[in-house]
């Protein structure tokens, strides 16, 4: 990436999205460690939202200047809008009473159809020879079809009126843990070629960045087995 001449064209907003990516790994990790509800998770994960959402729209902008002059661009304006999506929504449960919902879970939901339904659109297009700007039809079909169980989520909220107790937990914590994970899987896999020739490959990259999805998974179980998650009116994690 550094050496490819129409992205250092956008030299600022590159960085500014090394930047937000930095952050949102290093303070996710931070988040997941510190002690749920405490002062620091709440900064932790305060700064966590910040960076993903740098991360995100610099994303979006400089995909957007690049659609046409190389490929496997597209795919990142819709992964961005996904990542906010799943930033904002996060958030948003945990500010949020419980039990209630309005127009924000709404146009939520309306972010979420129209981006997997762009990420399908596309993965029957890449079913052509060749795929479609680079990516095969898998890659589409699974981002498409993970954007609408979280789209499936949001409707299923809104017709209840809202969530609460270990349901608006689980919720907070799926959506933070998948858009870190989007940015850990970015930058520790896809973005090898930055790294010394000796990491290219290693078994320890992969870890990395399948491990926002580890924590998930045990946060998920934790929560569906401690009764203070199902009771709790403030959410443990923040």
């Amino acid at each position: 990436m550094m050496g490819d001449a129409p992205v250092m064209a956008h030299l600022p907003t590159l960085m500014v999205h090394i930047l937000g990516g930095s952050i949102g790994i290093l303070f996710g990790y931070a988040a997941v460690l510190a002690a749920k509800g405490e002062r620091f998770h709440r900064l932790f994960g305060k700064i966590f939202v910040a960076g993903m959402t740098m991360l995100a729209v610099a994303a979006i902008y400089l995909a957007s200047q690049l659609t046409a002059l190389k490929p496997m661009e597209q795919a990142n304006i819709a992964m961005g809008f996904l990542v906010l999506y799943l930033i904002s929504t996060s958030w948003m449960v945990v500010r949020r009473p419980p039990g209630t919902t309005g127009a924000f879970e709404q146009v939520a939901l309306a972010v979420a159809v129209a981006v997997a339904s762009t990420f399908v659109f596309w993965g029957v297009r890449a079913e052509a020879p060749g795929g479609y700007d680079g990516y095969a039809p898998a890659f589409y079909f699974v981002a498409g079809g993970v954007t609408g169980l979280f789209a499936a989520f949001d409707l299923r909220a809104i017709v209840k009126g809202g969530v609460e107790g270990s349901a608006r937990i689980a919720r907070h914590l799926v959506r933070m843990c998948t858009a870190w994970f989007v940015a850990c899987a970015s930058f520790f896999i896809g973005q090898q070629k930055v790294m010394p020739a000796w990491m290219h490959g290693s078994k320890v990259l992969l870890v990395l960045a399948l491990l926002p999805l580890g924590f998930m998974l045990f946060w998920l179980i934790r929560v569906r087995l401690d009764r203070r998650f199902k009771s709790s009116p403030t959410p443990v994690t923040a």
